[in-house]
């Protein structure tokens, strides 16, 4: 092995707050380098990240956390998880729920997507009224992305609140250096939205929608080859953990950059078709996801390093993102970036499914912010989150003043 790398303890509250003085610093050491206390390799370079998302001898192999009768739900929800699955079983599974999504699901909210997100930007500037700051994170970040899974799903409004708790006490599980009392609640969590699913599914099975779980149901319960119970759950769960999180994030770091960068938010007000590269360089220059494991199933060779058969090699989203090989300036903010090869939605067989979806909830929300507001200022210093690999704040006050 080669020369340890570079301290990045992802606990170090300044590494939480800005890893990215961190990245730069060990892309000049080594574009992959061996962490002793994580016990895995890491891909710092553009290159090097991109090739362990594609190579197909890293895989996603899920091994269920021990003691099994401690974790059933977590990793039920896991081992079913088109995420932790390799060919030819992950082939199977994206083809069935590709079956249910290609049903224009993303196409028909967005009318609906860009209506609410209107309504939740009008309810911030009529708090703020451009005196008061308020929190844009949980009036409009947090929740639009968690009422457009559940619209996607037909999950009942009355059931709306109890999905993002369930979601964040399970991501919190993909951190590092995790309690006893992080990993029980995890589980609950689990159980309980298994429970609630599996309850849901049978209502559906019953009185079939336009929804997609109607859609999912119908995959499963279609002669040849199909979704299981457990397949169709964990599909559910995984459109949620995976999707609204990411929009969240990109959401709270993205007008966190632009209040950053007044020059580049006024850029965007002034020229409006920027939005769409706007939102990829919002998620190129503060990645949601920094970190995505894989495991060697051979001897895998990159990066100047040989991964061995059974270690782990993750990818530093954050890192590739900021590599100046591949971006110029990655430092700098613009949102008309056009040479944008970012990595933030993965890459190969497992990028993200659910994108498309994603787009459309970053473009309402940051359209309808820009559409009704005459001035967005930071209210206040804003909390980070306290966790590395999903990198979000804790809140965001904005004082937010009427077209």
């Amino acid at each position: 092995m080669t020369a340890s790398a570079p301290p990045l303890d992802l606990t170090d509250p300044a590494v939480v707050a800005d890893p990215y003085a961190a990245f730069a610093a060990a892309r000049t050491v080594a574009p992959v380098q061996w962490h002793e206390g994580l016990g895995l390799w890491l891909a710092f370079t553009h290159a090097e990240a991109n090739a362990v998302l594609r190579d197909r001898r890293l895989g996603r192999i899920w091994r269920d956390k021990e003691p099994a009768e401690r974790f059933g739900s977590f990793n039920l929800i896991h081992r079913n998880a088109i995420l932790e699955m390799e060919p030819p079983d992950h082939t199977r599974l994206r083809r069935l729920i590709s079956t249910a999504f290609a049903r224009g699901h993303v196409e028909r909210l967005r009318p609906w997507v860009e209506d609410l997100a209107g309504r939740l930007v009008d309810g911030l500037v009529e708090r703020s009224g451009g005196t008061e700051p308020v929190d844009v994170l949980s009036g409009m970040a947090e929740q639009l992305p968690v009422d457009v899974i559940a619209e996607l799903l037909g999950v009942p409004a009355t059931d709306r609140p109890l999905l993002r708790p369930w979601s964040n006490a399970i991501v919190k599980m993909y951190e590092y250096g995790r309690t006893a009392a992080v990993e029980d609640a995890a589980e609950r969590a689990a159980a309980e939205f298994v429970a609630y699913l599996r309850e849901l599914a049978a209502d559906r099975r019953r009185s079939p929608g336009e929804d997609l779980l109607s859609h999912l149901v119908a995959v499963r319960d279609a002669e040849g080859d199909r979704l299981t119970e457990d397949e169709l759950v964990t599909t559910c769960i995984l459109l949620l953990n995976a999707g609204h999180e990411a929009t969240v994030n990109v959401s709270g770091n993205g007008l966190l950059a632009l209040l950053q960068h007044p020059d580049q938010l006024r850029r965007l007000r002034e020229d409006r078709t920027l939005l769409p590269t706007a939102i990829e360089e919002l998620m190129r220059f503060d990645s949601p996801l920094q970190l995505f494991e894989r495991t060697a199933t051979e001897d895998v060779g990159i990066g100047g390093i040989t991964a061995p058969a059974g270690s782990k090699i993750a990818a530093l989203l954050g890192s590739a993102n900021h590599d100046p090989a591949v971006f110029a300036s990655p430092e700098t903010l613009d949102v008309g970036r056009t040479d944008n090869p970012h990595i933030s939605f993965g890459a190969g067989i497992h990028f993200c499914i659910g994108a498309p979806l994603a787009r459309v909830e970053l473009q309402a929300s940051f359209g309808a912010l820009l559409e009704r507001t005459s001035s967005l200022e930071l209210g206040a210093e804003p909390h980070r989150r306290p966790e590395f690999v999903i990198r979000g704040l804790a809140d965001l006050p904005v004082v937010l003043t009427p077209a």
